[in-house]
């Protein structure tokens, strides 16, 4: 399995379209300069050194090198070992509210950054469980299938934002059906669904999708993030969103629906503030809950790859400095067949 450690820097190979855009243009320029010199086929005859294709090889050559500099700089890294391993844990799917109100800042740095947190130092404490990963706002889709490669895990955590979703809400019972739909077909293994919302704009039916996981063995648990008192909504532009008639937007924790859900889904509520307290409190209910043994496929070992990389880069250069942009003269006189 091949993945990068540094993935952002992948965004540097939009460089290479702009710089074969700029080579075009400045190749048509240059073409209708010669033009005004003379007849093309004259020219040509003028110049018989001048190699027609060389100078677009070379420009290949450094462009591809200049890919792999990039794939270097984010480093490439190939999983060594594949073991399937049979484990004794739990299954827990992660489902995480990212509608518009999550960016609220009334716990620090914001009620989705310090959801992101809390799912990391989760995710860190795992060693025999498999975990997925919801997203969810008016709708809800898998961000990353039940897997034991915590890894991956935190990796897809990173690219979370309220984009990913276009429709706005927060429709909880949608969530809770996902995910009891995500988990893996074992028995005899303990799985828990993980809610983390502030309840904003609920759109109904959470409660009877939390009781329908519940008797398919599941337990659902609500992680409420924010303040009761309510905050505005940053907009993104250094101001915070308004309504139509020009008032800030509040949003507040709706509380008791939380506490709701996590009752019919057989789970706890848990209040996530600035402390430390709300992951102790989940870890501690994590536990109870029944262990069984879980087969697992799982990449371990991942060693860097830019070693491999350095070589195709050192070869493509050497290519690139031998050949030469003009064809070389002392080649005229060079025939494997002479003619008599």
């Amino acid at each position: 399995m091949l993945r990068f450690e540094d993935p952002i820097y992948l965004w540097l190979l939009f460089i290479i379209p702009v710089l074969a855009v700029v080579r075009f243009i400045v190749w048509r320029q240059r073409r209708a300069k010669l033009r005004k010199f003379g007849d093309p086929a004259l020219l040509k005859a003028l110049m018989p050194d001048v190699s027609k294709y060389r100078p677009t090889v070379k420009f290949w050559l450094l462009q591809s090198a200049l890919a792999i500099i990039v794939l270097m700089i984010a480093r490439p890294q190939m999983g060594s070992k594949i073991s399937n391993e049979k484990r004794n844990g739990i299954e827990t799917i992660i489902a995480l509210d990212i509608s518009n109100s999550m960016l609220a800042e009334d716990v620090v740095p914001s009620r989705l950054e310090k959801s992101k947190m809390l799912i990391e130092n989760l995710v860190d404490k795992f060693t025999n469980d498999k975990v997925g990963l919801v997203v969810f706002a008016g709708d809800a889709f898998v961000q990353l299938p039940i897997t034991s490669d915590y890894v991956s895990a935190k990796m897809f955590l990173q690219n979370i934002d309220p984009s990913l979703i276009a429709s706005q809400g927060t429709d909880i019972g949608r969530a809770i059906e996902l995910s009891s739909r995500s988990f893996t077909q074992a028995d005899k293994v303990g799985k828990a669904i993980i809610l983390i919302t502030d309840g904003e704009d609920h759109e109904g039916g959470a409660e009877e999708a939390a009781k329908a996981a519940h008797k398919k063995g599941m337990n659902v648990f609500i992680l409420g993030i924010g303040d009761g008192k309510g905050a505005p909504i940053p907009d993104g532009n250094g101001g915070y969103l308004k309504d139509n008639a020009g008032n800030t937007v509040m949003s507040a924790l709706n509380e008791d629906m939380c506490k709701k859900v996590a009752q019919a889904g057989s789970g706890t509520y848990i209040h996530v503030d600035n402390t430390s307290d709300a992951e102790e409190k989940l870890n501690a209910e994590i536990t109870k809950l029944q262990t069984g043994e879980t087969n697992s496929v799982v990449y371990s070992a991942y060693n860097e790859q830019f070693q491999a990389f350095g070589l195709i880069l050192l070869l493509i250069l050497i290519i690139e400095t031998c050949i030469m942009e003009s064809k070389n003269p002392m080649m005229k006189n060079f025939k494997l067949f002479k003619k008599k």
